[in-house]
């Protein structure tokens, strides 16, 4: 599965910002033909977005747009304008239940088979980001083989319920827990909400370091200087690394000697934790560390 942890938004009507962000060498870009471009830029911001994934070369950025919500009347246009420029997936907002993401892969399955393309070469990102969106989290995470990652939006799910945005999130938390849940059953990545205090460094450090313990897998980033915290948050350390080496060598030891449970550095060690040490390891191969 591809590597998700930074997933930085930038407007898909602006050239330069899309050059920008390919430099910095973020997981995933997604272009924005939703809320990030005005109503009358649109058309513009589907032409530059789509001549931007035929000219540029993005290095290992995943190529992602988020189209318009699918009961807006955009998101049509918006698949027409950019879909033969290949983007490597799409990111469908506002999603609430799922008929909407099978619509868009129908759509898609359609456009592979005209181009000769594979099959569900095109993957899907799907945001959660209203009540009844919450609501239906099972049929949306199970509705469609193409969908890779279930987000999170906090900040339209409050003005949906009409609750206010606080800094600790205890407005958005059973939805946060919820779609992280959801995602971890049906075998998807679990994207967390942007952080849309700009000025707060250490409010996004701790936001993010929370989102990894709930599981998540990671981000979305609305600044390029939120790109190395989210990175850092998702990416186990060195001594992250040594320790689940440690457990795992120990529980291979223990295995061949018939012994299931062991004690470790003063813990009492079984199949949960060596299964978590095992998925720290999976997430520094998949970062390109040495494991």
């Amino acid at each position: 599965m591809r590597l998700r942890r930074a997933l930085l938004f930038m407007p898909g009507d602006s050239r330069s910002k899309i050059e920008k962000g390919i430099a910095l060498g973020v997981d995933s870009i997604i272009m924005d033909l939703e809320d990030g471009v005005a109503l009358n830029s649109k058309p513009a911001a589907r032409a530059t977005t789509a001549a931007a994934l035929r000219e540029l070369d993005f290095g290992r950025s995943e190529r992602l747009v988020r189209i318009n919500p699918v009961d807006s009347g955009l998101h049509l246009p918006d698949l027409e304008a950019t879909v033969s420029a290949r983007p490597d997936g799409y990111v469908i907002p506002k999603v609430e239940d799922a008929l909407q993401v099978q619509v868009v892969s129908a759509w898609l399955s359609h456009a592979e088979a005209a181009q000769g393309w594979q099959p569900r070469s095109i993957s899907l990102i799907a945001i959660v980001e209203t009540a009844r969106g919450v609501v239906n989290l099972r049929e949306i995470a199970e509705s469609d083989a193409r969908l890779g990652a279930l987000a999170f939006g906090a900040e339209d799910l409050a003005g949906d319920m009409g609750a206010a945005r606080t800094p600790e999130g205890w407005e958005g938390f059973y939805a946060r827990s919820a779609v992280v849940l959801h995602a971890k059953a049906f075998g998807l990545q679990a994207i967390d909400t942007p952080f849309v205090r700009l000025d707060d460094a250490a409010g996004l450090e701790k936001e993010t370091r929370f989102a990894a313990q709930l599981g998540y897998t990671g981000k979305l980033a609305i600044h390029p200087k939120q790109i190395a915290p989210i990175a850092a948050a998702f990416t186990p350390t060195e001594q992250d690394i040594e320790a689940a080496r440690r457990v795992v060598s120990a529980h291979e030891q223990h295995q061949a000697s018939g012994i299931g449970v062991f004690e470790l550095d003063g813990r009492m060690i079984d199949m949960p934790m060596v299964r978590a040490a095992q998925t720290v390891l999976d997430k520094a191969r998949a970062a390109g560390l040495a494991v």
